[in-house]
């Protein structure tokens, strides 16, 4: 490739970021344009190619380039040296393909009107609202948990296997459109992760490759809380970009399944976030709360924790901070915590569909 096209394809990334960056203050014009006409097109064509094969072909797309990137720099090395600016040069146009390609395939449902206008609600900042649901909550909770164990103090074992649930996901999202028609779903292409050990270390339940469409779920999270993420990394697929958001659909979906598995599963993922909210701000209605809660749903907490705990490390906290940084340069402003504003998301709109 000659060196000429290269240097325009480099600086090619300047006019690039500010045409995001005004871009972005259209949402109306990302989501007629993009998120409901172009990116639907784009996904799909993605997950018909890829969705039928068992395996992550983004997973193993990612090892690749990680593994050339290492072997080139190992092998350059004298070269690079000598030679900074073109490789420089060379680190800029790789960027800019990125910066393009993660923009037109998927990044710009980062800049979509949020799914509270769809949903035709109002993020609920009320603290007494919240304390009346997380009451209602606790009590479906304890239901649903009883009602699979016949005992208050055991706690629920998802009897499936993951493809099973992937499979399940897909029937709530079916269901889901009867309530929502813009959340449907077509074309699955949901998959274990090939790097679900590296997931956990890095503390993460899933993620959406933008490249492949491919929803990955990590394989070794508890099963009581993997239909949730499923349902969530599916959300993702569906062109909603922010957490909180699609924490709010895989919650939704996994309710509006048949089973009672999926409905505990999605009761206890609600419950947890609403109590972390309230633990923050007020730890004495927090520990009164507690007191109301099953001991068989807090040994699935406890699971969940255990689960997680192992996997704690030093750059643990390294990777979520560079998330949290990814999250912020793409309208996230709340980084990681944007996950848990799906708090504010839930309280509303069980207001207006009530439990």
């Amino acid at each position: 490739m000659k060196g000429n096209f290269k240097n325009i394809i480099a600086l090619s990334i300047v006019p690039q970021i500010l045409f995001i960056k005004w871009i972005s203050h259209y949402p109306n014009l990302i989501e007629r344009y993009y998120s409901d006409n172009l990116y639907n097109y784009i996904s799909k064509f993605f997950r018909f190619l890829f969705g039928w094969i068992p395996f992550s072909i983004g997973d193993i797309l990612y090892a690749i380039l990680i593994i050339l990137a290492i072997r080139y720099v190992f092998v350059k090395r004298k070269y690079i040296w000598d030679n900074k600016l073109i490789f420089l040069r060379n680190i800029l146009f790789v960027l800019a393909v990125a910066y393009f390609t993660f923009h037109i395939s998927w990044g710009l449902n980062y800049y979509r009107e949020p799914i509270a206008s769809k949903l035709n609600i109002t993020e609920n900042h009320d603290k007494e609202d919240l304390l009346d649901f997380v009451t209602l909550l606790i009590s479906k909770t304890n239901e649903a948990q009883v009602a699979i164990t016949n005992d208050s103090t055991k706690m629920v074992k998802n009897p499936y296997l993951n493809k099973v649930i992937f499979k399940k996901t897909i029937e709530g999202y079916a269901r889901l459109k009867k309530i929502h028609p813009f959340l449907k779903y077509e074309q699955p292409s949901t998959k274990e992760s090939l790097f679900s050990i590296g997931l956990s270390y890095m503390g993460y339940g899933g993620y959406l490759n933008p490249f492949t469409n491919e929803a990955q779920v990590n394989s070794l999270v508890p099963n009581f809380r993997f239909p949730v993420i499923a349902g969530h990394e599916m959300g993702h697929q569906i062109g909603y970009s922010a957490e909180n958001e699609t924490n709010l659909i895989g919650y939704l979906v996994t309710l509006n399944n048949d089973d009672r598995y999926f409905k505990y599963s999605a009761y206890a993922y609600a419950l947890n976030y609403c109590l972390r909210d309230i633990k923050r701000n007020d730890k004495e209605a927090f520990e009164k709360l507690l007191l109301q809660i099953n001991p068989g749903v807090k040994k699935n907490y406890q699971e969940l924790a255990a689960f997680w705990k192992q996997y704690e490390n030093v750059t643990e906290p390294i990777f979520k901070a560079i998330f949290s940084s990814f999250l912020k340069a793409n309208n996230q402003k709340d980084g990681i915590e944007s996950y848990s504003r799906v708090v504010l998301l839930l309280v509303s709109y069980h207001q207006k569909h009530p439990l």
